[in-house]
């Protein structure tokens, strides 16, 4: 080639390679997101779903699998083969559910502990450095930090936590600590801030259902961990709504309550 074509073409090879380099890097983060499953989209509770067998084998030993997912409730005294240690069988044995049910009370969020299990839907929104996780269930909103990002001495204690998330192949694992002490289960028992919880997200084989396993591990109240399996059916073109939860509905409680009704 002679030199003059070679100094011609030189440039030109440097020109393409760059733009083709810069293009590549911008495209990186939407070949990340297309190499993960697709969560997004808006999920309802189901309870006709089985339990996934392979997020289920992922719970460690000792773990209390707690069958009050959706609407399903515990009696009081019942929680589910939690061990609970004295701090938590004290307060639990203090509950009154009428303090629940009282004007103050009564529109106050739990954390995600019991929220994620209620019979609200969600949608999730799925980016690549964010995950959006919004409950119906009091307009919860979650946020999912994916760019690596870690709780440090001024994060606060919040019902939604810090959650961080990466993947394991075809499962979303979020690990959230952070937590304001709230609800485990809705009859007295409630976890501590020093609660730590890891989710586990899969979609079903046909990609119409997301399984997920709740892990929750207090060593302030509990002697053993807990865990729960959710899972929810997808429903195209729908969205949640705004809960616009009204404290005024105690008095009616409190009025059966005063009538003798339970």
């Amino acid at each position: 080639m002679p030199s003059a074509t070679r100094r011609r073409w030189i440039p030109a090879l440097l020109t393409l390679l760059m733009a083709g380099g810069a293009a590549a890097a911008a495209d990186a983060p939407a070949r990340r997101a297309a190499a993960h499953p697709d969560l997004s989209g808006f999920w309802r509770l189901s309870d006709k779903i089985p339990a996934d067998k392979q997020l289920m084998q992922r719970l460690p030993p000792n773990t209390a699998v707690l069958a009050d997912t959706g609407a399903a409730e515990f009696p009081r005294g019942e929680y589910g083969g939690l061990k609970l240690k004295p701090a938590a069988v004290s307060a639990a044995t203090k509950w009154d559910p009428r303090d629940d049910m009282s004007l103050t009370n009564a529109c106050k969020p739990p954390s995600i502990v019991y929220a994620m299990q209620g019979p609200f839907p969600l949608e999730i929104y799925q980016g690549t450095e964010l995950i959006i996780i919004k409950l119906e269930y009091f307009d919860i909103l979650r946020i999912v930090f994916m760019d690596g990002r870690t709780p440090d001495d001024t994060t606060p204690d919040s019902k939604t936590g810090f959650s961080v998330g990466h993947w394991e192949g075809d499962t979303l694992v979020v690990d959230t600590t952070h937590l304001e002490p709230a609800t485990i289960t809705n009859n007295g028992l409630s976890h501590s801030n020093e609660v730590h919880v890891i989710e586990r997200f899969r979609l079903g084989a046909d990609g119409n259902e997301l399984h997920a396993t709740q892990e929750f591990e207090d060593p302030l109240m509990l002697e053993n961990r807990g865990a729960r399996f959710i899972g929810w059916k997808k429903k195209s073109g729908d969205h949640v709504y705004p809960y616009e939860c009204d404290p005024t509905f105690a008095l009616e409680y409190q009025s059966q309550l005063k009538g003798g009704k339970q």
